[in-house]
């Protein structure tokens, strides 16, 4: 069993890290949350003082941050993870940040002698805690397999997409996918209500024509259809507004730095931000319906 360092214990932080510790691996965790630190002890982790402390004879360190400026900070700044670790120790980033900063970052690390890989992740809190996420993986042959074996431990579908930085030009370009299809199944369903159509037979008709898509038949913005929706429980999030837009927003500054014409995702980030700016941001990104109806 390896020793694992873990930067990075909230919503899906937390659970990733504990089941590694469930594996039967040496977990040592930091968080800037009293609370999220807790949560890692009952799971049956060890709390560092610092980022920098996890590293300690660590054979892998784990992070999930917010954004790429914590990502380089973490990793290259003064007494960061790089300068602290041994030479040969691995590192997975699961942040879900640009591009750019995931391929600084993993030459950084190449140069000081560390293996890398930026493995951002799908699936939400519910895959996080049930062990089932998607890990999209950026970085070479060797790193991916040498990291492969602890994410299997956290998800149920890995997949090398290329090198440094690939995995998170993955999942900017899925998530720009999902958020496009939940407006455009939105719409449709705002619609149906318009004319009269019921919700249950909208669903039944779309989920076996041409229609069908992630966004309908696991994720439907309408309760019901679904059950496991979270439109069944008032939009309480499986993954916020607010994450949608940031992934939104990592497509646009990618699409605008590579020349690439990306107008629906471009309208999808606009469509999100205002209902973002409502308030909305912490309620299910699937609710984007309300704010289509006027509602929300």
């Amino acid at each position: 069993m390896a020793r694992i360092g873990f930067v990075g214990l909230g919503n899906m932080g937390g659970p990733m890290a504990a089941n590694l510790v469930k594996a039967g691996h040496e977990v040592r965790g930091f968080d800037l949350s009293d609370a999220a630190k807790a949560r890692l002890t009952e799971a049956g982790g060890t709390v560092c003082a610092s980022a920098a402390e996890t590293v300690a004879g660590a054979d892998v360190v784990v992070t999930m941050l917010p954004a790429g400026r914590h990502v380089e900070a973490v990793y290259t700044g003064e007494g960061g993870l790089i300068a602290a670790a041994a030479t040969g120790t691995l590192f997975i980033d699961s942040s879900t940040i640009d591009v750019a900063t995931a391929r600084r970052v993993a030459a950084a690390a190449d140069e000081a002698g560390m293996a890398m890989v930026d493995a951002p992740v799908s699936g939400g809190v519910g895959g996080a805690q049930a062990g089932t996420l998607t890990f999209m993986v950026g970085g070479s042959e060797a790193a991916f397999e040498e990291a492969k074996p602890y994410l299997d431990v956290m998800g149920k579908t890995i997949v090398h997409a290329g090198g440094p930085g690939n995995g998170q030009a993955a999942k900017i370009c899925n998530n720009m996918i999902l958020g496009i299809s939940m407006i455009g199944v939105s719409e449709a369903f705002v619609l149906a209500e318009k004319l009269g159509l019921d919700h249950q037979k909208l669903f039944d008709i779309s989920s076996t024509a041409s229609g069908q898509c992630w966004s309908l038949t696991t994720y439907c913005p309408v309760p019901g259809p679904v059950p496991t929706s979270p439109a069944n429980r008032d939009y309480q999030a499986g993954f916020t507004a607010a994450m949608m837009l940031k992934d939104l927003k990592l497509a646009q500054d990618a699409a605008n730095a590579s020349g690439a014409a990306t107008p629906l995702g471009a309208e999808a980030a606009q469509i999100y931000s205002l209902f973002d700016g409502a308030g909305n941001g912490e309620v299910d990104f699937s609710g984007i319906i309300r704010f289509l109806r006027g509602t929300g």
